[in-house]
């Protein structure tokens, strides 16, 4: 004889409506329901506008988990966005331009964001400025440094899950990568780099930082076409930003004779 695994009604009927949700999943409707129903005794709200107000409740909380989530993933670790930001002591920057980033319609056309220029200059920050607003905005997004991700294919190839290490890369909407050239690459690392900028290429937006302009990433590669190749995919429709001026960076304190004696 089957078992009768049906729970008896709640004496309340307000506490079945709530085990009713949690049984749908619907756990943010479950928490605000007390408060919802009250609500509606009080101002009297039609069943539209109540429903209109369960519905919102959940659907706002799952979205804050899902952007919860993809913030995670995205490992952009600290951000300090553009308030603050002094554009003046960057002549070659246009802050229309950056600012118009924000609306991530660069990563719905699938170009490119590279942000050339010295160290110390703010190129990291407008990176991740940018980064975290196409998260915002619901797109996939990840945050490695070059060298991190190299090492990392590198290992993968090592232990034959090499593949699956690249689609790490490949995957998201957007792939934000820091201090791009900060040393130069060997045979297998052009491999690596070719292929990932080969597979992203019109399918998904790079956001790069480089400490040196195009003319002299012919030295990080062994051979020039292989620069050629790779600069050429990454430059197409692509917004470059130049970051000129003074460096943010300076010591606390300098004890001793000047450093640059």
């Amino acid at each position: 004889m089957a078992r009768n695994t049906r729970r008896p009604p709640a004496p309340d009927p307000r506490d079945e409506l709530i085990q009713l949700a949690i049984d749908l999943d619907l756990t943010a409707l479950a928490e605000h329901l007390p408060s919802l129903l009250t609500r509606a005794e009080k101002e009297c709200l039609s069943y539209t506008d109540f429903s209109l107000e369960m519905l919102r409740a959940e659907i706002s909380a799952r979205r804050e988990r899902r952007l919860e989530r993809s913030l995670r993933r995205s490992h952009l670790g600290t951000i300090e966005g553009l308030d603050g930001f002094d554009f003046s002591l960057r002549p070659q920057l246009e802050p229309r331009v950056v600012k118009e980033l924000l609306n991530c319609r660069f990563v719905e056309e699938r170009r490119n964001v590279l942000c050339l220029g010295k160290p110390g200059l703010g190129k990291t920050r407008i990176a991740k400025a940018v980064t975290h607003a196409a998260c915002l905005a619901g797109y996939s997004t990840l945050f490695v440094g070059a060298a991190e991700m190299l090492e990392h294919l590198h290992a993968a190839h090592a232990d034959g899950t090499f593949k699956r290490a690249l689609r790490r890369y490949v995957k998201p909407s957007l792939l934000c990568l820091d201090e791009f050239g900060y040393e130069p690459f060997d045979a297998r690392a052009t491999t690596y780099l070719f292929r990932l900028i080969g597979a992203r290429h019109r399918q998904g937006s790079i956001v790069l930082t480089a400490n040196t302009g195009f003319t002299k990433w012919k030295n990080l590669f062994p051979s020039e076409s292989q620069a050629v190749a790779s600069v050429d995919r990454l430059i197409d429709r692509a917004t470059i930003l130049r970051f000129t001026g003074d460096t943010y960076r300076q010591p606390r304190e300098v004890v001793g004779a000047p450093l640059d004696d």
